[in-house]
């Protein structure tokens, strides 16, 4: 008998489910629009030029060596990664107020500030403070957070089902009501799952409201230049709150815009022309993502599909919040063999030009004949 005989099993993690049972169909015209990865339009991973000229470098450079890093990472890296989410001339740069941890992944650097501010928000131990997280959420948030040790993680209104967009009146009256000095986890851009952002002027209430109630700003930046295809404009929020003098935590993760899932390099190479190189290739992600919403719109309302799709071409980044209910995505994986979650998330860059016609039918099929 071991010792660990007690370990209850770990529920599958729906999206890697979702993977499991599409490799397992047979059907010809299968599509998986779970996984949130990129995609090429012969629906393959993409390794980015950029990354492939990185590569090539660390293994020429006879000067890289195994030794350990710093307690904090490569300084070299967390001064870039600064500039990126900040930008090059940012005031809280020059003034020598921020200040950076390498961890590994989105998900690391996520624990890594909740660990910080558990123990030392407000300088005391903080495990009962309040942690709000968006309804809906990247699942990963809640227990990020409760597993840090926070006692009291509660969600904030965020979508708008009826009008399949933000709930901004919901979000300003959660943020008026809660209690000072909550902590509040904000999408910096590409909100994961709904692909729904505030327009500039709605960051503007949001910040405002934030600033008067005493509440704690902590982003989630995973998609920053792979939204939009530019690097400054998906950094607006942030960039927004640090010039109205917010104290913030940014969780920063390249994963998503370098297109690095499977990987950990801690000897990372981001000097400016390759930066400028980056640039091009997030938007060459970005702009297929983009015709990609544009193309299924406009097949939906060809086919004359119930009901409003402006919405997929009003959300950005990798994720669309379709709108479909489980009994119609139920629909869609047993009849049609196209894999989503139950939520109606998708992600777009499983659309490719060879099924996006299928697909479109098949929502067609799904909102017709499922109510």
């Amino acid at each position: 008998m071991s010792l660990f005989s007690d370990v209850p099993q770990a529920p599958p993690v729906a999206v890697f489910k979702l993977t499991a049972d599409f490799r397992e169909d047979t059907h010809p015209q299968k599509v998986n629009l779970g996984v949130g990865a990129y995609r090429t339009d012969d629906c393959q991973p993409w390794v980015l030029p950029v990354v492939k000229k990185v590569e090539r470098l660390i293994v020429e450079d006879e000067s890289l060596n195994h030794e350990y890093l710093p307690i904090l990472g490569l300084p070299e890296f967390r001064s870039a990664a600064s500039k990126v989410a900040l930008g090059d001339d940012s005031p809280a740069i020059k003034e020598n107020r921020v200040g950076g941890v390498q961890a590994l992944g989105g998900t690391g650097a996520l624990r890594i500030g909740a660990e910080f501010l558990r123990r030392w928000y407000n300088g005391v131990n903080n495990a009962a403070t309040p942690v709000y997280v968006s309804a809906p959420t990247w699942e990963n948030h809640n227990g990020v957070f409760a597993d840090a040790g926070f006692k009291d993680i509660r969600p904030y209104h965020y979508w708008d089902a009826a009008k399949r967009g933000l709930d901004l009146t919901g979000f300003l009256d959660d943020l008026e009501k809660a209690p000072e000095y909550s902590i509040f986890v904000l999408h910096a851009c590409a909100h994961n799952p709904t692909g729904t952002d505030p327009t500039q002027e709605e960051w503007k209430q949001i910040a405002e409201v934030m600033k008067r109630r005493k509440l704690y700003v902590f982003f989630d930046s995973a998609y920053q230049g792979f939204a939009s295809g530019s690097l400054e404009k998906d950094a607006w929020a942030i960039r927004f709150f640090v010039s109205e003098g917010f104290e913030l935590f940014v969780a920063q993760s390249f994963s998503k815009n370098f297109g690095l899932y499977s990987e950990y390099s801690r000897s990372t190479y981001i000097h400016a022309y390759l930066l400028l190189l980056s640039k091009g290739n997030v938007k060459t992600m970005a702009d297929r993502v983009l015709l990609m919403r544009d193309q299924l719109k406009a097949k939906l309302q060809a086919l004359g599909t119930p009901g409003t799709w402006d919405h997929i071409t009003q959300q950005i980044g990798m994720f669309s919040f379709t709108g479909l209910t489980p009994k119609q995505v139920e629909y869609m994986i047993k009849e049609r063999h196209v894999y989503l979650m139950a939520s109606g998330r998708i992600n777009m860059c499983g659309l490719t030009s060879k099924n996006i016609d299928y697909v479109a039918q098949s929502i067609h099929e799904a909102v017709t004949k499922v109510q």
